[in-house]
């Protein structure tokens, strides 16, 4: 049910229609699409810290394996808690074991293999993903607006198919967002209708002629139900918690926050007083869950045991706050130039377009005009500070804002702006006469044809979803999509192995190597056996990452490192396979180097090619171009790339791919192979 009456207008910018019933028909199919593709698996890797904070932190407490705990989760200066690793990877891992000896008695697999270690948690964050969706759908139907077009809109955003299936924190941080502005909304409609019944009520009191008037009006004001307070324990944990997730969550959370401080601010039965009572009484509720997070984090990282509990032997030193270790390295530039310095304005000019496109572009536009009326005095342009236009519009501009101060700056830090973005403007690229929206903008009535602007509409939504088409394949299948297959491979040639040969793998022009999904065994464990002789695994994996390096450089390293191997087999016995995983587009600079050396030092050939798989520090790069840029030869250039597009297409297609190579010690036979 909607609200609306004459003193807040909280509305009034939309005009209140009868929904029409359509079918949701769009909205599941892509609901649906959600749910598969996180089984197919996406097998893109999006950023590292997918794994690097969540899995690779809580795999190794779970399975007896060998893990590389980032720095976030140091235990000398831990920045990140550990909360909400053990909430989404711990819940799908404890499912996981208990499910993998039924898999393996009645399938012969077990599930501890690099496909379900990221599938359990994926499924759980495709399960909160969809708490976001409801989240609009009830926002909407608070306020009488048209749910169809906008769940649609919100489902085909490659943002909910990738990101939010993923075990990011910014995904957590979503999910969060949306709450909030749930409970916020909820709150608003209904503090609206009983503050306006309470000045209502109040204003006849005051005017009462008689006693029994004035007595029959108090106790009408007195059964008023109670709403200042609504939903204030839900809203401060959301928020404590977002806070321990992400500190970054503090922009997120402070407009939605602060629009229900200030309901019904200025009307004859809510003052400063009851604004007051909020704060403290928000704080105080947010009181426990901070204890929770500071407890459960003391504890993982050793900084609080039983036994110093038990001596009440406690300080200040026993506890660790990791929002407050993030914001103290943070604080400094020279750590995150570490990680990349951006200019201040790259969300709003780069980050906002990317995730968003033209919903992002005519949200940035508006506001644009929102200042100009503002700088203009045109307030009547301007939404109500009480109005649920205000809170999405506050909601999406701000924590870009306020984001926008650091020059660390990435798309998905910005992800939880989707739904106040899809609230405001998915009405605006979907197809009015089909869709049959219920609302329209007062103020913005265009004085064109209405064939014009069908027109127009309709290449806004084909953009749309041509945009999320593309997006959603490249950022779930394409970039750097050959790291998790090469995982796989990689995982099943350590099961396949001889018991004590030793892999080694060197990896160019790649994100870091989730090795929790190789699941190495425990090398750092003290193992005792059943006559009380203590013991510990030898490690059989190396793993060399090279990053950006020259491939000249990685050509010696490997070269000298081989020579190691071999010099161990020689002596010790040691057996080993050596592995170099690059991307395709490297292959000819790696060939034509280990042809200059003549290919003494080396010996190499092709294993396997993992598609597909993009680099954007190296893309792929045609072979009649380069003639054309490097070379001048303009003519030929042209010529080859008319004559024989099919070819050309196909050698640009071949190269979206990451090559492993099989790396030998060179002998007599190989090195006359290579010369004949």
């Amino acid at each position: 049910m909607g609200y609306k009456n004459e003193y807040h207008r909280s509305i009034d910018e939309y005009n209140l229609a009868t929904p029409i019933q359509l079918k949701m028909v769009c909205y599941w199919v892509l609901a649906g699409l959600r749910i598969v593709l996180t089984f197919l698996p996406q097998i893109g890797y999006i950023h590292p810290d997918e794994y690097f904070q969540s899995i690779e932190v809580i795999a190794g407490d779970y399975f007896d394996i060998d893990v590389y705990k980032p720095w976030e989760y140091n235990a000398s200066f831990p920045v990140r808690t550990a909360v909400f690793p053990y909430l989404i990877v711990g819940t799908s891992y404890s499912i996981l074991s208990r499910l993998s000896p039924y898999s393996i008695y009645l399938f012969g697999t077990p599930l501890k293999s690099p496909y379900f270690l990221i599938l359990f948690p994926r499924l759980l964050m495709c399960g909160f993903s969809f708490v976001s969706d409801y989240c609009l759908y009830r926002i909407c139907n608070l306020y009488n607006q048209n749910y169809r077009v906008r769940l649609v809109t919100y489902a085909s955003s490659y943002i909910m198919i990738t990101y939010a299936t993923r075990t990011f924190s910014n995904s957590i941080e979503l999910v969060l967002t949306s709450l909030l502005l749930h409970f916020v909304s909820e709150c608003m409609a209904y503090s609206e209708k009983i503050v306006f019944q309470s000045d209502h009520l109040f204003e006849r009191y005051r005017r009462a002629s008689s006693d029994v008037e004035r007595v029959k009006y108090y106790k009408l004001l007195a059964s008023l139900p109670q709403h200042s307070l609504n939903h204030c324990l839900i809203l401060a944990t959301i928020t404590v918690a977002g806070i321990f997730n992400r500190p970054t969550f503090i922009a997120f959370a402070f407009p939605p926050i602060f629009f229900w401080l200030q309901r019904g601010l200025g009307s004859k039965t809510v003052g400063l007083l009851d604004f007051h009572i909020r704060i403290f009484t928000f704080i105080l509720y947010g009181i426990p869950t901070a204890i929770f997070f500071i407890l459960f984090d003391s504890f993982y990282f050793g900084y609080l045991t039983l036994a110093e509990i038990h001596n009440l032997d406690i300080g200040m030193k026993n506890f660790v706050v990791t929002p407050l270790n993030f914001l103290k390295y943070n604080s400094e530039t020279k750590n995150l130039a570490s990680h990349g310095l951006h200019p201040r304005f790259l969300h709003f000019l780069v980050n906002v377009p990317l995730l968003y496109n033209v919903l992002g572009i005519i949200g940035l536009i508006t506001f644009g005009k929102m200042i100009y009326s503002g700088l203009k005095a045109r307030w009547l342009e301007l939404p109500r500070i009480q109005s649920i236009i205000g809170l999405m519009t506050t909601s999406f501009i701000l924590p870009i804002l306020i984001l926008s101060i650091f020059p660390h700056q990435e798309p998905r830090f910005i992800i939880p702006v989707t739904l106040p973005l899809v609230f405001l403007y998915a009405e605006k690229i979907c197809d009015n006469p089909s869709t049959k929206t219920v609302a329209y903008v007062n103020y913005k009535a265009r004085k064109q044809s209405q064939q014009r602007k069908n027109s127009k509409i309709r290449k806004l939504v084909a953009t749309w979803y041509i945009c999320n088409t593309l997006l959603a394949f490249f950022y779930g299948f394409a970039h750097q999509g050959g790291v998790f297959p090469l995982a796989t491979h990689i995982a099943a040639e350590l099961k396949a192995k001889p018991h004590l040969t030793h892999i080694h793998v060197f990896t160019s022009y790649t994100y870091s190597f989730p090795t929790a999904l190789i699941q190495l065994r425990n090398t750092k464990r003290t193992y005792i056996t059943k006559d009380k002789y203590k013991y510990r695994l030898t490690k059989d994996f190396f793993l060399y990452e090279q990053g950006a390096r020259d491939i000249d450089d990685i050509y010696e390293d490997i070269a000298k490192k081989l020579q190691e191997c071999e010099k161990q087999f020689m002596v010790k016995k040691i057996p080993y396979r050596f592995y170099y995983a690059l991307p395709v587009t490297l292959f000819d600079d790696f060939m034509e180097y280990a042809f200059k050396n003549n290919s003494r030092l080396i010996h190499y050939r092709v294993i396997r090619t993992f598609y597909p798989h993009v680099t954007v520090e190296w893309l792929p790069f045609l072979d009649t171009i380069k003639h054309c840029i490097f070379y001048g030869k303009s003519e030929v250039c042209i010529q080859q790339l008319f004559e024989k597009p099919a070819e050309n297409v196909f050698k640009l297609l071949r190269q979206f791919g990451l090559l492993l190579l099989r790396i030998e010690y060179p002998t007599k036979e190989t090195n006359q192979n290579i010369i004949l």
